[in-house]
C-alpha cells in the first residue's frame, strides 16, 4: 500500500545578480531575527525569570520594524522571518525536552545561509518557481523530476560556503513499499572497509577525503598566506570550501547508492548502535572515522527502511560482537584493533569483521523476536562466558553457516 511522505527535493540553481542580492539580504535579516529573539528570549528568563512564547517573539518583530535602526527588515519577504522565530520555537522545544542543547547564535561566517518561505511567499506555475519580491522565477537546474501532479508547500534556499546556490521543495510523495523478501542482513562498520555484511561480504572504504588529502593541505596552504580581511583571501576561502564540498558530495552518493541497495535487497537491517561522537576522541582514528560518515550511512538506512517497509533493527553498543565466537559463543577476554583474524579454543577460525557481522545477525534477528534492544550481562572473568552465548545460541539455531 503506497504511503504519502513528506519529501525535499534539492536542485541547485543560478540567480541573477538581482536575485543574489535579494537573497543575501534575506538571509542576514534572517539571521539578524533569529538572534535578536534569542538574545531577548535569554535576557528575559535570567533578568526576569520570564519565558517568551513565539506569539511574544512575533509581536516584537513587528516592532522592531517600526524602529528607525531595523526599519530594513521590512524590505525583505516577512515569511522567511517568522520561519526564523519558528525554527527557534523548536530549538527550545528541543532543549526543554533534553534532545538538544541550548540555542546557539547564528554566525555570518559560519552559519548556513538559508530562508525558508511558506506557500504564501512563492509562486508555483507551470513548472517555474518565483519568490516574494522577485520578478523572475529562479533558473533551476532540474537534475530529477518532482512527482507528478506534486506541488511544493515549503522552499527553502540556501547558499553553502562554496558559494553555491540550492533550493529545497518540499512536496508528498507516494512510496510504495518494496517487494517482500526473506533475506536480512548484519552491518558491522569498520575503517578498512565500511561495512562488513554478513554474507562474507566487504564493502570497500572509498577514503573520499584522504583521496583529496593532498589537495585540500594545498588550498588551505594558500588560505594560510592571505592577508585577513582581503579579496585574496575570501577567493581561497572558496577555493578551501569547494574541495570540501566535492568530498561531502561523492562521500553522500556513494552512501546513498549503498544504503538502497541494503534496503532494497533486505527485508531486515541489523546494524550496532555506534557512539561516533565518542569514537571521535581517539586522535589516530578520528579523521579515518569522520570520513567514514557512520551516522549517515545510518540516517539513511532509518528513513528508507520506515519509506520501504522493512525492519531495522539496532543492538546494543555493548554487545561483544567481535569478540563472541559465532560457533560455541565464547567471549575472548580481549581483541586488540590489529588483530583481524583470530582462534577460538573451539578451532574456529574467524575473520574479525565477518565474524562480527554475523553475530550482530543473529543478535538483532533474536532482539527482533523479542520486540527489545541486545544488552548482554558483563562477562564472566572465571568462565569468559556470558548469558550472551545462549542468547545467541537460540538466535543461531537453525539458520545455515554463510
Amino acid at each position: 500500500m503506497t504511503q504519502q511522505v513528506k519529501r525535499a527535493f534539492k536542485y541547485r540553481f543560478y540567480p541573477t545578480d538581482e536575485q543574489a542580492a535579494e537573497l543575501s539580504r534575506t538571509f542576514g535579516c534572517v539571521r539578524l531575527v533569529y538572534n535578536r529573539a534569542l538574545e531577548e528570549r535569554t535576557r528575559a528568563w535570567y533578568v526576569e525569570q520570564r519565558r517568551v512564547s513565539y506569539v511574544q517573539s512575533s509581536a516584537a518583530l513587528t516592532e522592531w520594524k517600526k524602529t528607525d535602526e531595523l526599519a530594513f527588515l521590512t524590505e525583505v519577504s516577512s515569511v522567511p522571518l517568522q520561519q526564523a522565530l519558528r525554527h527557534l520555537q523548536t530549538a527550545f522545544a528541543n532543549f526543554f525536552a533534553k534532545r538538544a542543547k541550548y540555542p546557539r547564535y547564528k554566525s555570518r561566517k559560519k552559519s548556513r545561509a538559508s530562508a525558508e518561505y511558506t506557500r504564501s511567499a512563492f509562486k508555483w506555475q507551470g513548472g517555474r518557481l518565483t519568490l516574494a519580491k522577485m520578478a523572475e522565477p529562479l533558473d533551476i537546474r532540474w537534475s530529477r523530476p518532482l512527482p507528478e501532479g506534486a506541488e511544493p508547500t515549503t522552499v527553502t534556499v540556501s547558499r553553502d560556503a562554496a558559494g553555491r546556490w540550492f533550493v529545497s521543495l518540499l512536496c508528498e510523495d507516494g512510496i510504495a513499499p518494496a517487494p517482500a523478501t526473506t533475506a536480512a542482513v548484519g552491518i558491522d562498520a569498520g575503517v578498512t572497509s565500511l561495512v562488513t555484511l554478513s554474507t562474507g561480504e566487504k564493502v570497500a572504504n572509498p577514503k573520499h577525503e584522504r583521496r583529496d588529502r593532498a589537495r585540500l593541505a594545498r588550498a588551505q596552504r594558500e588560505l594560510s598566506r592571505k592577508a585577513k580581511g582581503s579579496a585574496n583571501r575570501e577567493k581561497a576561502r572558496r577555493r578551501v570550501a569547494k574541495v570540501h564540498a566535492r568530498i561531502a558530495d561523492r562521500r553522500r552518493d556513494f552512501l546513498h547508492k549503498l544504503s538502497t541497495r541494503l534496503v532494497r535487497e533486505n527485508q531486515t537491517v541489523v546494524i550496532e548502535d555506534l557512539t561516533v561522537r565518542n569514537l571521535l576522541k581517539n586522535g589516530k582514528l578520528a579523521r579515518a572515522i569522520s570520513d567514514a560518515a557512520w551516522t549517515q550511512l545510518r540516517s539513511m538506512l532509518e528513513y528508507k527502511c520506515a519509506w520501504y517497509g522493512r525492519e531495522l533493527v539496532v543492538i546494543d553498543r555493548w554487545f561483544p560482537s567481535s569478540k563472541l565466537c559465532g560457533a560455541c559463543g565464547t567471549v575472548r577476554e580481549g581483541l586488540p584493533l590489529n588483530v583481524r583474524e583470530w582462534t577460538c579454543d573451539c578451532g574456529t577460525t574467524h575473520d574479525r569483521d565477518v565474524n562480527a557481522a554475523r553475530n550482530t545477525l543473529a543478535a538483532g534477528l533474536a532482539a527482533s523476536a523479542c520486540g527489545d534492544g541486545v544488552r548482554p550481562q558483563r562477562e564472566s572473568s572465571r568462565t569468559g562466558r556470558s548469558s550472551v552465548k545462549q542468547e545467541t545460541q537460540r538466535a543461531t539455531a537453525g539458520i545455515p553457516r554463510l
